[in-house]
């Protein structure tokens, strides 16, 4: 089995408030997550909000992500962008710093075609030796990576290892699976979705939810992994309402909401993301009364 597999982390990235990096609560969070059986973390990534992190940042919190985790888990660095040469810098620096593979996003806003996602992705493989995850969220970046391209990519570059796939759509981890290479990772990019790939064929989930209940998210994939299908669905069917509850609103504000309510961090986010509104804080912190964690 791959180093990366299982229950990967999407980290939030902590803010004190005057909207400064949480270095110590970022390094608190990293720990609990190892603490509880995690099998990586992805910093900087959708959940980490990237979009608003200086460069000076981008680096500080894979280099603590690194550092605190002493390489008992696989850090998956995002460093992807809609610039293939801003993506060039943070990879040469996220595996300068140790990381041991890069989630890379989808270009977002640009809006290239196929040819050109094949090229981008393909340019960044060349110059790096990590392994790179192909990261696919249409409903982000507006552009799909289609699985045609997704296959080529797969045999036509070495160290393009597998894919984050977070389109929603279960049938298009079918024909990835039935197309790439028998060793290409498929990762599932939307905790609702995390066992249904599993059955698929998926090597595991990268999962907003694990940052708020790590033990359980972990749990639900080493007992699928050891056959006790019966135990993850229980597990699966009992977050269920957490999963969809966590997508409320815009990723990251309903995490966050929860994590602060729980005392894992301060409800601080950057513009131009807001706080969850009244009505859908209620919702959530029902749920989380429900499964006792407040």
């Amino acid at each position: 089995m791959s180093i990366i597999h299982g229950c990967i982390t999407a980290l939030i990235t902590p803010f004190k408030a005057n909207g400064k990096l949480d270095e110590i609560g970022l390094e608190n969070l990293i720990l609990r997550q190892i603490e509880n059986g995690v099998h990586g973390i992805v910093p900087c990534g959708t959940t980490g909000e990237s979009p608003t992190l200086t460069h000076e940042e981008h680096q500080e919190v894979i280099k603590i992500s690194i550092d605190v985790t002493k390489k008992k888990i696989p850090v998956i660095a995002g460093t992807g962008s809609n610039s293939t040469n801003e993506a060039l810098e943070m990879t040469a620096s996220a595996e300068e710093a140790g990381a041991n593979a890069t989630l890379q996003v989808v270009p977002y806003y640009n809006k290239p075609n196929q040819e050109g996602l094949f090229k981008h992705f393909s340019e960044i493989s060349k110059h790096t030796s990590l392994p790179l995850i192909l990261y696919n969220i249409p409903g982000r970046s507006v552009v799909n990576l289609e699985v045609g391209t997704i296959k080529k990519l797969a045999t036509e570059n070495k160290n393009i290892v597998g894919i984050k796939e977070a389109s929603g759509d279960i049938n298009i981890v079918k024909e990835i699976k039935l197309v790439c290479p028998k060793d290409f990772i498929v990762l599932s990019g939307e905790d609702s979705l995390n066992l249904s790939i599993l059955e698929e064929g998926g090597s595991g989930f990268i999962s907003v939810t694990s940052n708020l209940i790590p033990n359980k998210c972990s749990q639900l994939f080493n007992l699928f992994k050891d056959g006790n299908i019966l135990e993850a669905r229980k597990i699966n069917s009992a977050i269920s309402e957490l999963n969809k509850l966590l997508f409320i609103d815009t990723n990251p504000i309903p995490i966050k909401s929860a994590m602060s309510k729980i005392g894992l961090c301060q409800n601080n986010l950057r513009l131009p993301l807001t706080s969850l509104n009244k009505e859908k804080t209620i919702l959530l912190y029902e749920e989380l009364k429900k499964m006792n964690l407040i």
